[in-house]
């Protein structure tokens, strides 16, 4: 069982960094209201907010956040290039389908966040997890095979998300 505080100080963290980032502002007003505003929210919506409970904060992890952002910022526009590259072209040859990939994310909310991941990166759409698999629809499959699957679609997410969430 995860202690409440952890819950508490997870979320107050990450409401505050989004404070912050959204204000672009370190003004002592803007970092005390966002002080307050974190304080009470974290302490109303912890009993709701069970998924704070399992990602962990230390400078680790905040490398990890940085690395994965900029690789799911790739892995966008790389998708998106290859999906208008497939639009625009005068015959489309694709081959769609399902796929099971296969995850060594431990926790719900490592495996929710993967899934959006993949399901937020054109081309690929996660309809259904079950235990350590997730069933993608692919655009054009490159590989049924699940280990290959991995690689293609979830690996480079996995790598910082495991960091984050274990």
């Amino acid at each position: 069982m995860v202690s409440k505080a952890r819950v508490v100080i997870n979320l107050w963290v990450t409401l505050l960094a989004i404070w912050l980032l959204a204000n672009a502002s370190l003004d002592s007003q803007v970092v005390l209201t966002g002080v307050l505003l974190a304080t009470l929210l974290s302490l109303g919506l912890a009993g709701f907010s069970s998924a704070y409970a399992e990602v962990r904060l230390s400078p680790q992890v905040l490398v990890h956040y940085v690395l994965y952002l900029l690789v799911f910022s790739a892995e966008l526009l790389r998708a998106n290039l290859n999906v208008a590259r497939l639009v625009f072209s005068p015959r489309i040859d694709i081959h769609p389908g399902i796929v099971e990939i296969k995850t060594k994310l431990k926790s719900r909310t490592g495996r929710m966040v993967l899934a959006n991941s993949i399901t937020l990166t054109p081309g690929t759409l996660v309809v259904d997890i079950d235990g350590d698999s997730l069933f993608v629809h692919w655009i054009d499959v490159q590989s049924d095979d699940p280990q290959g699957a991995t690689r293609a679609i979830a690996a480079r997410f996995e790598k910082h998300l495991s960091v984050i969430y274990g």
